[in-house]
């Protein structure tokens, strides 16, 4: 009987052992689900970055450039209506602090054109 209780708890010690030394697959599970995660992520910043270029160029490529005129012939009732995606580009630009100059050459407009949409955009936030 005490034998059979050595026996045992010897194995027992012995398995406790082997135990410590065991790869451990949770461990390797966890590593492999963080890694296919962080590559997850990057694709998704990636795509991110590709769709912000598409859209910026779909917004350049979709606003046409104006004809110019001479400015002594321009008059209150020549000036066409300003589509409101260029509204938000000048607005956006202007948050970010570019001067009205690069403004209106980003947007294809002109610079008195710029400043209207800003002005028009601080009277309705006052």
């Amino acid at each position: 009987m005490e034998t059979l209780i050595v026996l045992l708890f010897s194995l027992a010690i012995v398995l406790l052992i082997i135990s410590f030394f065991g790869k451990d697959k949770v461990a390797k599970l966890e590593e492999d689900l963080e890694q296919m995660t962080l590559t997850y992520m990057q694709d998704i910043y990636q795509l991110k970055k590709k769709v912000k270029i598409l859209e910026e160029e779909f917004v350049i490529q979709d606003d046409p450039v104006p004809p110019v005129k001479d400015q002594s012939t321009v008059t209150s009732n020549d000036i066409e209506p300003i589509h409101e995606i260029l509204k938000s580009q000048v607005l956006s630009l202007y948050s970010q602090g570019l001067t009205l100059d690069q403004i209106a050459r980003q947007s294809s407009l002109t610079k008195e054109q710029t400043l209207s949409v800003i002005e028009q955009q601080r009277m309705r936030g006052e």
